[in-house]
């Protein structure tokens, strides 16, 4: 079974320390800092937890899946994200 973890369970869980408001904008910076630092092509490195990239992909050829035409896809930017060695190991314990 798969439970999305939302901003507000994250806030929840955090609440457990801090009050309320406080929590809320703990996570409220946090995602911002790491929205920010994504847009401008930074990479986010959260020592333990893994690593967000920004990677950049090509002009490539492509297929729409409804018609099967081939048509050219467009150059675009892309957010990968690679688990620490810690969690990866965490979570096949």
């Amino acid at each position: 079974m798969s439970l999305t973890l939302t901003k507000a369970h994250i806030i929840k869980e955090i609440q457990n320390n801090l009050p309320k408001l406080n929590s809320a904008e703990v996570v409220e910076k946090l995602l911002y800092i790491i929205k920010s630092k994504l847009e401008s092509g930074e990479d986010v490195l959260i020592s333990g937890f893994g690593k967000f990239c920004v990677k950049d992909k090509k002009e490539r050829k492509g297929r729409n899946p409804s018609t099967g035409e081939d048509m050219i896809l467009k150059a675009r930017r892309v957010i990968t994200f690679k688990c620490s060695g810690k969690l990866r190991d965490k979570v096949n314990k």
